[in-house]
């Protein structure tokens, strides 16, 4: 489980298709320490969950390799990933730790679009477009994970909603960097989720 808090910005720095191209190996290059990531663990890349298979120092950089599978590859921004593309890192929650987003699990619902972006003094205001599915999840003032950020969401109109990012997160995180026509990956709220089912079921 995550928290949406971004704890490091990491860098693709070797890409390799294996399996017919259905898995693709990805080495990451970030700032954590190494000695504290062990094989097996988790580490939520652009709000997707993905394991560790190794780990290393090179040039004085701490690395971690990860396998994107078809469905992630399928389902997510990972299609789009390439030598040199950043990404949001953070590591699993621990019991214990300051639970300063919302709850995350790591696990992508689908892929929003980037409408506009618009800039204000020291902030930015970003509208995004998603699935008729996945938008009904989607309440104001309500949370939700974009490329692995916790959010609150500002406003929502049938299938499209904008959310407000403050500075401290347009400086951590790669959310600066977004752009209209870019897409990132969305999370809905668990809650959120299991409200709607339980109305399904009465």
């Amino acid at each position: 489980m995550f928290t949406g808090i971004v704890t490091d910005i990491g860098e693709i720095v070797s890409f390799t298709p294996v399996a017919q191209g259905q898995l693709h190996r990805l080495r990451i290059a970030c700032s954590y320490d190494q000695t504290t990531i062990a094989d097996g663990a988790s580490i939520a890349s652009n709000g997707v969950c993905l394991t560790v298979v190794a780990s290393g120092v090179a040039g004085g950089k701490t690395w971690y390799e990860v396998d994107a599978a078809a469905e992630t590859l399928a389902l997510t921004t990972a299609k789009h990933w390439k030598l040199g593309t950043k990404l949001n890192l953070e590591r699993a929650l621990k019991i214990g730790d300051e639970l300063g987003g919302h709850i995350v699990a790591g696990h992508a619902d689908g892929i929003a679009t980037i409408v506009s972006r618009e800039d204000l003094p020291d902030m930015a205001r970003f509208e995004l477009s998603t699935t008729r599915e996945l938008a009904r999840f989607i309440a104001t003032k309500g949370s939700i994970t974009l490329d692995g950020v916790s959010l609150t969401v500002n406003t929502v109109k049938d299938t499209t909603f904008s959310v407000l990012i403050i500075p401290h997160t347009l400086e951590v995180t790669t959310i600066g960097g977004w752009k209209a026509g870019s897409e990132v990956n969305i999370e809905v709220d668990l809650m959120a989720r299991y409200a709607a089912r339980l109305t399904e079921m009465t």
